[in-house]
């Protein structure tokens, strides 16, 4: 028993440990204020609001209980190792054993430590120049990133997509929300390559392609990012392409120019000319807070124009002619499985982009 017994206690000490790291107790009181909010039914009356209260709860909510429940079990573990009945041995051990896998798989949120790791995440993919073939592996791209969003239980929602012209996508942007969601696709921002035997040529060439993927959060309310009026230029024109009569016949689509840093941000689809306003700015907001980290600025009036991540900051090299790799330039890991990365396998990558970046810190 006593062998247990010190199995247990250096658990519990590191469960708790990870509460303080994490601030699960401050989070509890966040948690517990939100959901008064919520049950509080005046705040309906501003849908907006109430489903801003109801998303910031929901993610509280997944970080908050699981780690309680932790503590809870090695609580109750340390009970009944407190009896000292030898006949419950076999029983603890098994149930210590859980307690202990249970740990070590959340005890990857000891990474996550940045201001907006806790954010959802926008994803937009761009293709780069190369036609066809940039356009399919852009559309790669995405397949794979909805791929890990679904095996990683996150809420996807579709801003915009525009399709090509033979094949594949010129880009699209969408919000990624769950538990760490920008934390943990941070390490995808950046230019992506791909190297195979192209579909489209007739001569079945090797081929090059790009595409550049952006990795924002997504800031929701205006006062956490203060942005100045007179430092945008809005222009609101008619949208095009498919999408419905009233697409076609309104100017619902806005485009939203940061003067000081040059960053442009444009949205037409199906909505209405203030909701697409509302979008652009949400995005621009996230990519100028994304160009903060990047500068590592002290405020946005600090940020630098045209510097961000861009189509020389290559990240990830994606080969499947003549050999199958998929390795990081900035961690150096890799996987020689590259249809299981390209089917939505990036843990391994943003694992050790976190362990990197940890380290540095």
């Amino acid at each position: 028993m006593q062998p247990l017994k010190k199995r247990l206690t250096d658990t519990r000490d590191a469960i708790i440990e990870a509460f303080t790291l994490l601030q699960i107790d401050a989070k509890k009181g966040q948690l517990l204020s939100l959901e008064q909010q919520l049950h509080d039914g005046s705040i309906w009356s501003d849908p907006e609001t109430a489903q801003r209260t109801s998303k910031q709860a929901s993610v509280l909510k997944n970080q908050v209980d699981p780690w309680v429940n932790l503590l809870s079990q090695a609580d109750e573990l340390a009970e009944l190792c407190e009896l000292g009945d030898e006949t419950l041995e076999p029983e603890m051990r098994q149930q210590l054993q859980t307690l202990e896998d249970e740990y070590n798989a959340r005890r990857k949120e000891l990474l996550f430590s940045g201001k907006y790791d806790e954010y959802t995440a926008i994803v937009k993919l761009s293709a780069g120049a190369g036609g066809t073939d940039a356009q399919d592996w852009c559309e790669m791209l995405e397949r794979m990133y909805l791929r890990w969003a679904e095996k990683a239980d996150m809420k996807i929602e579709l801003i915009e997509r525009s399709a090509g012209d033979e094949a594949g996508i010129k880009s699209a942007t969408y919000t990624i929300s769950g538990s760490y969601a920008y934390g943990k696709l941070q390490s995808e921002h950046g230019v992506h390559r791909l190297v195979r035997l192209s579909p489209f040529n007739a001569d079945n060439l090797r081929q090059t392609s790009f595409a550049l993927v952006e990795i924002m959060p997504e800031i929701d309310t205006p006062d956490e990012v203060n942005v100045d009026d007179k430092d945008l230029k809005i222009d609101v024109y008619r949208a095009g392409g498919h999408g419905g009569q009233s697409v076609n016949t309104t100017d619902s689509a806005v485009r939203i120019t940061h003067l000081p840093t040059g960053i442009v941000v444009a949205i037409q689809n199906e909505r209405s000319q203030l909701q697409n306003k509302e979008t652009a700015l949400k995005i621009l907001r996230g990519r100028l807070v994304q160009l903060q980290l990047e500068q590592h600025a002290e405020s946005l009036a600090d940020l630098r124009a045209g510097e961000s991540a861009s189509w020389g900051t290559q990240i990830r090299n994606y080969v499947l002619h003549p050999y199958t790799l998929v390795k990081d330039t900035r961690t150096k890991y890799e996987e020689h499985d590259a249809q299981a990365v390209l089917d939505g396998k990036l843990d391994g990558f943003i694992d050790a982009y976190l362990q990197q970046h940890m380290a540095a810190s």
